[in-house]
């Protein structure tokens, strides 16, 4: 027996001592009739973000074989915007590799996320998840390499305030318990998003706490493993619904809402990112960022206002977008620098084994720490669309590869300063500053619409979608206007509280 497979929290891996990309119907049948598994969910992403679920209860083998192979049908119109109702039939086919235990399910339920196709057999275009598909695929056809990403999922639990042990304001940064209340709840989502098949690094308490009538208001983070770009999405989306269904059953509300109330810290979605070849990382070259992370950020940076459009979608976004929370305004990078867009996070390149510095008895380990390093992405928010998102940053970093000074815009967008502090306000002058609403945003969307159209990958549809939406909120003044107006702010955070 694999030992590493059997200790995989995926109760499919375990079970079938195989990994789950090769996991086969024969497979899934398997594990459901030596698993007593007693229903079947299909679940998919529609257009607002959020997983639909589709319910089969198993009539006989001939009938879960059916299901398997052909799928389903379903309305597209109530999925999707750009779907008519007079031409709406979609199929969902199930992902074999998706699949789980779903940790809710009172009956034994099996869970396995879809894809959708449309009436001729062919991938849904427009779908988020084969938008993806098509961006993972255009790098790897452009670069040859592979394009990996992580999500580092914040969110706020809220519950009643019982007065003990009170956190201190706005410093709950990895706060241990009984300051922080929420470890727990944490900590048992991280476990039902493992058994889901999420690789996950850590998790820990934010910055973000403050009590506001008689309510705790408590930032969480869990942060994931690099993983293929296509299984990162998948990964995000089942884990906001793990950790939403959780605080429905503890009685807590949760929320990845990017703004909370004025002068708190809002929740942001950072990704890392990193490119593969033959297994090994190309971020680095001999402990120096090498030319091919320079040239994927030198994509991101012309790219930038355009990726808001997917990473920051509803009027909130843009009061989190603002110096000093944290949060990047401006289009620029650094080394280890939380007041940029991009930032190069610490990534183990001192040379020294520092672990036996820490513990003498142990032998010097030579443990490659290159896999380590990776590019962080810092302005998109819990209201993307993850899929949407991941994509516009697989196709930024692609074209980080096609312009012909990629290494030249790296150099020019680079600071190694605070941008936010007084000394260095010239700066701060020479860069690009990232949109102020969902307005500003779809009007830079539409500018660079063709780079992201390219390889076919965003079909234009879909952009015509986003754009139409991000300009139906009106809010280009917004910000102005709600300034000083905390009941007002108050008022719209409460209607995009759950946004994602």
């Amino acid at each position: 027996m694999n030992q590493e497979l059997s200790m995989n929290a995926n109760k499919l891996v375990a079970f079938l001592q195989k990994p789950t990309s090769e996991f086969t119907k024969a497979d899934i049948i398997s594990f459901i009739q030596q698993n007593d598994i007693r229903m079947v969910n299909f679940m998919y992403p529609a257009g607002d973000g959020r997983l639909k679920t589709l319910n089969f209860v198993i009539n006989n083998q001939a009938y879960l074989e059916a299901i398997l192979t052909c799928g389903e049908r379903v309305d597209g119109s109530s999925l999707f915007s750009f779907i008519e109702a007079g031409s709406s039939d979609l199929y969902v086919i199930p992902r074999f590799r998706t699949a789980f235990v779903d940790p809710f399910a009172e009956i034994p339920t099996l869970s396995i996320l879809c894809s959708f196709f449309n009436k001729d057999g062919e991938p849904l275009g427009s779908s988020p998840e084969y938008t993806l598909h098509k961006a993972s695929k255009a790098f790897t056809d452009v670069t040859g390499m592979e394009f990996q990403a992580m999500g580092e999922l914040e969110y706020y639990v809220i519950a009643p305030d019982t007065g003990m042990f009170e956190a201190t304001d706005q410093r709950g940064y990895h706060e241990s318990g009984p300051y922080a209340k929420f470890n727990e709840f944490r900590t048992q989502c991280m476990s039902y998003i493992s058994q889901t098949g999420g690789q996950i690094k850590y998790g820990h308490s934010e910055v973000g706490n403050f009590t506001l009538e008689g309510y705790i208001y408590e930032q969480n983070e869990i942060e994931f493993l690099p993983v293929p770009v296509e299984q990162a999405a998948d990964q995000l989306m089942i884990a906001k619904w793990v950790i939403r269904n959780l605080g429905f059953k503890y009685g807590y509300n949760v929320t990845f809402a990017p703004k909370i109330t004025a002068g708190k810290a809002g929740s942001g979605l950072h990704v890392h990112m990193r490119i593969m070849q033959d297994g090994k990382n190309q971020m680095l070259k001999d402990g120096i960022l090498s030319e091919t992370a320079r040239k994927a950020i030198a994509g991101m940076m012309e790219l930038a206002p355009s990726i808001t459009a997917f990473g920051n979608t509803n009027p909130t976004s843009y009061f989190r977008l603002v110096p000093h929370q944290e949060a990047p305004t401006n289009v620029c990078w650094g080394d280890r620098n939380r007041s940029v867009l991009v930032r190069v996070p610490l990534g183990w390149a001192a040379k020294k084994d520092m672990c036996t510095l820490a513990n003498p008895l142990e032998t010097e380990s030579y443990f490659d720490t290159t896999q380590k390093q990776t590019v962080e992405m810092r302005s998109p928010d819990g209201s993307a669309d993850l899929y949407q998102l991941l994509a516009g940053l697989a196709v930024a970093c692609r074209h980080g590869f096609e312009i012909e000074n990629a290494l030249e815009l790296a150099e020019k967008t680079y600071v190694n300063v605070n941008i936010h502090q007084k000394e260095n306000e010239d700066k701060l002058k020479v860069l690009a500053q990232l949109p102020d609403s969902c307005v500003a945003s779809a009007d830079c969307l539409e500018q660079q619409r063709a780079i992201f159209e390219q390889y076919n990958v965003f079909s234009s549809a879909m952009i015509d979608g986003i754009i139409r939406k991000l300009r139906n909120y009106e809010d280009k003044t917004l910000r102005a206007d709600l300034d000083g107006k905390p009941q007002e702010m108050l008022d719209l955070v409460h209607k995009y509280f759950h946004c994602g």
